[in-house]
């Protein structure tokens, strides 16, 4: 690497550092000491430096004068460390303003992966995908238009496509009767539902259904419905709830989801919630430390994207993009989601139709006169059918 090059990316990095105040001051003449230098490894695509902080500088300081960097060196850049050594990565290009949803693309990185789901594009251009078993319960949270609905419709897609209908079943929620209709009679759905009232019985459905899979390692002395043998092994059970702050009300139903986001993991049962607007009263202490994964499109201001636990997501202008919290990343990733429209969604599930969808949903006529037995026999035996 030329040593003027070189030089001028240190001075480059200097000059952030004073900018964001990240050094130490020492001596009756207040030295700044600026963290130390140790790599530098600059390419046509990106820049990525390497530094640790003198000891005693709160690394906070990083986080909260992250816009000097900025003003630095762009906007197209991440800082990702923990306490003391930090790496600042810089990329040559921005991230696409839309990115079409195409399942062959990423086809290739979730193949291995037991529950995959493709979050979307970093700024290095890679995909970032995840193991919803390795990593369970999903909370989608942003404005109209942010794209949590697009999002919903790609997650939803990829694990219809990635996954055949004996090893997944899904339970949707869809409380304000706009999201699912697309998905109404597919294979794996096994039921769609729109008020309180018919959610109850179905929750209390797959409630039973954890107890049984409790009982199943129990008896075989396993921690994990992965680990019994192939034969015995029950599909995967993905909750997902649109718009789960209209629940807020529905003590008893919020309980069995808290109960979910518990013990569902071990079981192979979870969560995917949705949101416009962020609340505290639905997302209490025990539901959001379970929900281990949270995606945060544009929100209204720091105190919503706060909840969520993406701040910065207020600032967010492009639809589709996003904030993810990962427990694989040590701070949040801002990426690009991949756009599905309806009726694209459509087209690429028309192949995962039920042949006679007529009985394969249940009722939606008056929730209140519909029992468990109902229930199970009109949604619950569409595999056996």
């Amino acid at each position: 690497m030329n040593y003027w090059v070189k030089l001028k990316a240190r001075h480059k990095l200097i000059k952030a550092f004073r900018y964001a105040g990240v050094y130490k001051t020492v001596g009756t003449d207040n030295r700044k000491i600026f963290p130390k230098i140790h790599k530098l490894d600059l390419t046509t695509h990106s820049e990525e430096y390497v530094f640790s902080l003198p000891s005693g500088l709160d690394p906070q300081i990083l986080k909260k004068n992250f816009f000097a960097f900025q003003q630095v060196f762009g906007t197209s850049i991440s800082l990702e460390g923990e306490v003391k050594t930090f790496v600042l990565k810089v990329f040559s290009h921005s991230l696409p303003s839309e990115l079409t949803y195409n399942f062959e693309t990423f086809d290739s990185l979730i193949e291995f992966m037991r529950l995959p789901i493709v979050a979307g594009m970093d700024l290095n251009g890679d995909w970032i995908t995840f193991d919803l078993v390795k990593y369970p319960h999903i909370l989608i949270a942003g404005e109209t238009g942010s794209g949590k609905s697009t999002q919903l419709r790609s997650v939803l897609s990829t694990i219809i496509q990635a996954l055949s209908p004996k090893r997944l079943e899904l339970y949707l929620c869809d409380l304000k009767r706009s999201e699912f209709h697309i998905f109404r009679h597919i294979e794996h759905v096994r039921g769609l539902f729109v008020t309180p009232k018919e959610m109850e019985p179905m929750l209390n459905h797959i409630q039973k259904q954890m107890q049984e899979r409790g009982d199943l390692l129990d008896q075989h002395e396993e921690i994990h419905i992965d680990d019994l043998p192939p034969a015995l092994r029950p599909p995967y059970i993905v909750l997902c709830i649109d718009e789960v702050a209209l629940l807020q009300k529905e003590n008893a139903i919020m309980e069995l989801v808290e109960e979910i986001s518990a013990i569902g993991r071990a079981l192979g049962v979870f969560l995917i919630l949705s949101m416009q607007r962020p609340d505290r009263k639905v997302l209490d202490g025990k539901l959001k430390n379970n929900l281990t994964v949270r995606m945060g499109f544009k929100c209204a201001d720091l105190i919503n994207s706060r909840i969520i636990g993406t701040p910065g997501s207020e600032k967010l202008k492009e639809p589709g993009r996003m904030f993810l919290k990962l427990p694989a990343y040590s701070d949040l990733k801002e990426i690009q989601a991949p756009y599905l429209g309806t009726n694209e969604a459509k087209k690429l599930l028309k192949e995962y139709r039920c042949a006679n969808p007529k009985k394969s949903k249940m009722k939606h006529s008056d929730a209140s006169v519909i029992d468990l037995k109902e229930v199970e026999e009109n949604v619950f035996g569409v595999l056996d059918e």
